[in-house]
């Protein structure tokens, strides 16, 4: 009688047990560890939350987005700006004297020394012109602009020793622009052909000089860079644009093919223009050349590619 009470109250206690555990708080959280989760809506709660931004961090990340594409562009559009504004002082300072030079030591040497077009000593003159023009065009450029701005970071010692460089390699395409005008001329060829041809011939002698020079200066001129292949790649373009300038010049000889001419009206010299008004003339084509190339340039080739930046 004694065990059967016993195992009435063992039985009891054991199912007060287990209601017990069912209904308290903390059972559910223990159940719930052991119940295995719900894949698919763990799935959902995943990709719910994955996509999920703060809307301040979102807004932070789109203005610096924002603000790094216009400092990009502002860089850029300063960078276009700054090329322009060299453009236009080469163009004063060196190419404009360069076709004035190149065309009155034309007629020097035609109607003073008696030179046909087609010599040499001809050639040699005109070469001589072309650069005289630029080491003086340069040299007073910058002497005027240091006086006149009280600029005492321009260096006149430099200025004429880059305006040397320059001139050197002046002469070269100077020297070889004759030659290759009636070269191509006596070859019949049109006048686009050329216009193409001495632009091609005259800026790779411009190139020759520009790496001649520096050779050669760079020995006893301390503000000349001897030739390297940073310096390479700035003198390449130069000369590129620069053959523009001398093919823009054939334009000035109205009696070859005057129909083909597109250039006749704006820079053609006839026999009946005085010397004076050819010579302002030749030098408005070489800078039409000169600026027209460059400002292609200007717009295209990368921040820090060109040799004006």
């Amino acid at each position: 009688m004694r065990s059967t009470t016993l195992s009435n109250r063992i039985f009891c206690a054991v199912a007060r047990n287990r209601t017990g555990l069912q209904n308290s708080p903390s059972s559910g959280r223990f159940m719930s560890t052991l119940t295995p989760p719900n894949k698919k809506s763990e799935r959902r709660e995943v990709h719910s939350t994955a996509g999920t931004k703060s809307p301040d961090v979102t807004a932070a990340e789109l203005k610096t987005s924002n603000s790094t594409k216009v400092a990009a562009l502002n860089d850029g559009v300063s960078t276009v700006a700054s090329r322009f504004l060299t453009t236009a002082e080469v163009t004063v300072s060196k190419i404009f004297p360069a076709g004035f030079g190149w065309q009155t030591s034309s007629i020097i040497a035609e109607n003073n020394f008696g030179f046909a077009p087609d010599t040499m000593n001809f050639a040699l003159t005109t070469g001589l012109g072309d650069a005289l023009g630029v080491v003086g065009g340069h040299c007073l450029y910058y002497g005027a602009k240091k006086a006149i701005t009280k600029n005492d970071s321009i260096n006149m010692e430099s200025e004429v020793q880059t305006g040397l460089l320059l001139g050197s390699a002046a002469f070269c395409s100077g020297t070889a622009w004759q030659p290759l005008v009636d070269a191509l001329q006596g070859a019949n060829c049109s006048f686009g052909g050329v216009f193409a041809g001495t632009w091609a011939g005259c800026g790779l002698a411009f190139y020759a000089g520009l790496r001649a020079g520096r050779t050669i200066l760079s020995g006893f001129m301390t503000h000349i860079e001897e030739p390297t292949y940073d310096n390479s790649k700035n003198d390449a373009s130069l000369s590129c644009v620069i053959g523009g300038a001398t093919g823009f010049f054939v334009g000035t000889d109205a009696a070859y093919l005057p129909d083909q001419n597109f250039l006749i009206n704006f820079v053609g010299i006839t026999d009946g223009t005085p010397d004076l008004v050819g010579c302002a003339i030749a030098g408005t084509s070489t800078s039409m050349g000169f600026f027209t190339s460059q400002s292609v340039f200007n717009v295209i080739y990368p921040s820090g590619k060109c040799w004006n930046d």
